[in-house]
């Protein structure tokens, strides 16, 4: 409930989606407030914003629908004992920017296959494809393996991200050396796109303050808007929408135009394939050959 309210920054959104009354969320809320002993919530106007301790509980609470999520999916084996099973490994990126249009478009066509995901850094996601753990991997990244075969989707860099409070937000250029000293919040490191944007500041010598690094896509657009501070995302993840709803402005820069990513699928040999994966990888390579 509380990671729906921080989604929605509105009280009486959030209990539409929820389908309980306002007056109830309210006060699991101010449940939630006296068990930690601290105020999670400051109105600004008419918007709900998270306070520090708030940003805190939402990293968690994420990290919690995750796991769920991941009940969920290993419980379906123990439902529906004849039904394939594709497992995907991918990589953190991949999972939240190019995965969910793959499955949706797969799903249309073969609603029957129970679709697996398994995350973690690029050169994992490599070895358990190599190891034949997953039957697919998804990786933001140009591989090749002689143990397996690689298709480039689509190449992809990345975006300056502000929301619309910031006092860049008028601007639709900008030059690298302005982030210099900028609040961002990064990715955390070790993955591809925070190696990616610390080998670009070390190349023109920026040096921005990070506020926050954290692995979740959704996380990030959610606390931008305090300080405000600023990020760098894929630009493949930056739909119109998610812009708007966001209340998040892109901005280009022309340096960020060379920090390309190829998004690749990697998978085995046809014959150590089940025929719900290879299904999975032709209707891949269809989707992004549009």
């Amino acid at each position: 409930m509380f990671a729906v309210v921080v989604e929605q920054k509105s009280l009486n959104r959030a209990s539409r989606i929820l389908n309980i009354s306002q007056p109830a969320l309210s006060r699991h809320i101010r449940s939630l407030e006296h068990e930690l002993g601290a105020q999670i919530f400051e109105r600004v106007g008419k918007r709900l914003e998270l306070t520090p301790i708030g940003q805190f509980l939402y990293q968690f609470a994420l990290e919690e629908r995750q796991l769920e999520r991941r009940f969920q999916q290993e419980a379906v084996k123990y439902r529906t004992g004849h039904r394939s099973t594709i497992t995907i490994g991918a990589s953190l990126t991949t999972l939240q920017s190019t995965l969910p249009d793959l499955i949706s478009n797969y799903s249309q066509s073969d609603p029957e296959t129970d679709i697996k995901a398994v995350t973690g850094k690029t050169h994992e996601i490599v070895e358990l494809v190599r190891q034949r753990q997953v039957d697919v991997g998804l990786v933001a990244s140009a591989v090749s393996d002689p143990s397996f075969h690689s298709a480039a989707l689509f190449d992809d860099h990345l975006c300056l991200v502000v929301p619309r409070n910031h006092p860049l937000s008028l601007k639709s250029t900008l030059r690298i050396e302005e982030l210099g000293g900028m609040p961002m919040i990064l990715f955390s490191k070790g993955t591809w796109y925070r190696i990616l944007t610390d080998e670009l500041f070390e190349r023109y010598g920026i040096r921005p303050e990070i506020k926050m690094e954290i692995d979740s896509f959704e996380a990030i657009l959610r606390l931008l808007p305090v300080g405000p501070s600023a990020t760098l995302l894929p630009k493949s993840y930056l739909r119109e929408s998610l812009l708007e709803d966001n209340e998040l402005q892109r901005i280009d820069i022309d340096e960020l135009k060379k920090t390309v990513r190829t998004t690749t699928l990697i998978y085995p040999d046809e014959k150590e394939m089940s025929p719900a994966a290879q299904r999975f990888v032709m209707q891949a390579k269809m989707f992004y050959s549009r």
